[in-house]
């Protein structure tokens, strides 16, 4: 990424090859608006063209995540007439968040999401398409959307997909609030933080660990993982070969093969990884 975009409603960092995406609408719990969501998606778009982008991490500015979709967006969508032949309001402002939620989870980078405070609908449909997800146990999680006379329509897949249809079912129909330690025994999130300085001690050990595994690897192995139950199984296996046939003769699997033999880290790691 040759430079940093301007945007109104993230704060953005880059730190070798890291690019820490803060979602900074703190006056809302940085609840996610049309805007919020057409400046990640253009943001991503780009990541899909950079190479030298080895993570992204999001989080929310003031001590929250996400409280989900801008109840001022929903009241102008409100007050628009639905003329005909053209889209109802409502379901372009719903529909453009679950193109988001998909192209976060495709962007080749790592995605790590770190939730604090407020993990609520569309925060909680964004933690479930990050490849990591760092929970600190006092962050409160829930899809309150039923109570609201909604359905939680974009996410549910997702959510599914992340917790298991049983445990979706819980959580959509009742819109019951939980915390950290439930949100990683359900693998919403796999690590938990005891407190803000365990917080960033365990991103910090993340991304070192993003850092030691080769750059090229890690999008072909994200890629492979997302085909499995979209691809017939041999077929999958078929691609994955290849892949491998692939990364073995190439500069990657050539470093790594010979740093494992000579018991030193690859080229490409932090020598010293958390």
């Amino acid at each position: 990424m040759k430079a940093l975009p301007e945007c109104e409603t993230l704060a953005l960092a880059l730190d070798e090859g890291v690019l820490h995406i803060t979602l900074n609408r703190p006056e809302s719990r940085n609840a996610m608006s049309l805007k919020m969501v057409q400046e990640l998606r253009a943001l991503i778009g780009e990541c899909h063209q950079d190479e030298n982008l080895r993570a992204l991490v999001l989080r929310g500015a003031g001590g929250h995540f996400c409280a989900g979709g801008d109840i001022r967006d929903m009241a102008g969508a409100r007050g628009q007439k639905v003329e005909e032949g053209k889209e109802d309001p409502f379901y372009t402002l719903n529909r453009a968040f679950g193109y988001l939620l998909s192209e976060m989870e495709q962007v080749p980078q790592t995605v790590i999401a770190v939730l604090e405070g407020t993990v609520m609908g569309g925060g909680f449909g964004l933690a479930c398409v990050a490849d990591i997800s760092l929970s600190h146990s006092n962050a409160r999680f829930a899809l309150p959307e039923t109570t609201l006379g909604i359905p939680p329509a974009q996410i549910a897949p997702f959510v599914v997909r992340r917790v298991g249809l049983t445990q979706a079912r819980r959580l959509a129909l009742l819109g019951e609030r939980f915390q950290g330690p439930e949100a990683q025994a359900l693998g919403v999130s796999q690590f938990l933080a005891e407190d803000d300085a365990a917080l960033e001690e365990k991103l910090a050990h993340i991304i070192s660990r993003v850092r030691y595994c080769a750059p090229v690897a890690s999008r072909a192995t994200k890629a492979m993982l997302l085909q499995v139950g979209h691809k017939p199984l041999e077929e999958l296996l078929d691609d994955a070969a290849g892949e491998f046939a692939r990364a073995i003769r190439g500069p990657e699997g050539q470093e790594g093969t010979t740093a494992f033999m000579q018991k030193r880290p690859p080229k490409w790691a932090d020598n010293n990884p958390h």
